[in-house]
């Protein structure tokens, strides 16, 4: 008995799980979230730092770099603003999205490429794995970004 009830219990929480990916028919909760992350990817290529900073929560953390993350709302606002500045632009590989109640889970391989000021060519690719929150109206929200997840995977 001791050993069934983990294993009923790991059953249940995946039978109250959606697990979603790019191409796969989403239900309109994942749509909900996928689509708050591409308004979010969006809003940052238009350099629309407001609608940047609407899309996480007031305490949320963000890895803009690897194992290095800023929880400070001015601080994520002046890294936005000045990462803005190369005018990024971003691809997504796909999308996984992972809901249960009021969390999700957004998985997707991205690269972006932009220009810096001096006219030089930036590239960049990662894997962002992000936490959103369904808020009181409805809506949901950035709590944790990580678009550094694939670090790991090249530490030694």
């Amino acid at each position: 008995m001791s050993r069934v009830l983990p294993w009923a219990i790991s059953l249940a929480l995946f039978l109250t799980t959606t697990v979603a990916q790019s191409g796969d028919t989403m239900t309109e909760v994942e749509n909900n979230v996928l689509n708050t992350v591409k308004n979010m990817t969006q809003a940052f290529e238009a350099g629309n730092i407001d609608a940047v900073m609407s899309s996480y929560e007031e305490k949320a953390s963000i890895a803009f770099e690897p194992k290095s993350t800023v929880s400070d709302q001015e601080q994520i606002r002046e890294m936005f603003n000045a990462m803005s500045a190369i005018k990024p632009v971003f691809e997504y590989a796909g999308h996984d999205v992972i809901v249960n109640g009021d969390l999700a889970v957004h998985i997707a391989p991205w690269s972006m490429k932009g220009v810096s000021p001096d006219g030089q060519v930036i590239s960049q690719s990662g894997l962002s794995v992000s936490v959103l929150r369904k808020q009181a109206d409805g809506s949901w929200k950035l709590v944790i970004d990580n678009p550094h997840g694939a670090s790991l995977l090249n530490a030694e």
